[in-house]
């Protein structure tokens, strides 16, 4: 898997980007959504990458409850369907390598497999954890866990999960 060959922008090189490019360099900060970078790209300039990053978060945290369900619903499941038939972004791909869930055990996969099932039964939505600094053990115990929450307690539990990833992916993209 190649990695992204572009050094990191910097907020002034963010800052300078005319609006569409603007949209598709920060576009797949959260996952298939580039309306959040449409929506952050009117507040510039920004100061430093925190304030991007604020900017990012309040267009989501902003956009109601069916855009953020739209969001989280553009999110793979961890080693669903769509990482078995290699259809995961770059992003997404990297990740979950990352955490390992690309040298699961059958028998772990099979794990993975049936509580994505009882995930999606559940709540309508794939369950979306920031697997950086987690092994496969690791997702899954908090997988288990998390099959417990209330619908609403899990939404948010998504969202701020995913606002996770998005920092992640904006602090490798531009540099501080």
């Amino acid at each position: 898997m190649s990695t992204t060959t572009h050094n990191p922008y910097t907020i002034a090189q963010i800052n300078g980007l005319p609006e569409a490019e603007f949209v598709k360099v920060l576009g797949g900060i959260y996952e298939h959504s580039p309306w959040f970078a449409e929506a952050a790209s009117k507040q510039r300039p920004f100061a430093n990458t925190a304030e991007l990053a604020t900017a990012l978060r309040g267009a989501v945290d902003a956009a109601g409850k069916e855009a953020q369900l739209k969001l989280v619903r553009a999110h793979p499941e961890l080693a669903g369907k769509a990482a078995v038939r290699g259809e995961l972004t770059a992003e997404s791909t990297r990740e979950q390598a990352g955490a390992g869930l690309d040298q699961c055990t059958p028998e772990e996969f099979q794990r993975l497999q049936n509580l994505n099932a009882a995930y999606n039964q559940k709540f309508g939505f794939p369950f979306i954890l920031a697997v950086r600094g987690y092994d496969r053990h690791g997702i899954i115990d908090a997988f288990a866990r998390r099959l417990e929450n209330a619908p609403d307690v899990e939404l948010q539990t998504c969202i701020n999960q995913i606002h996770r990833i998005a920092q992640f992916r904006l602090n490798d993209l531009v540099s501080a």
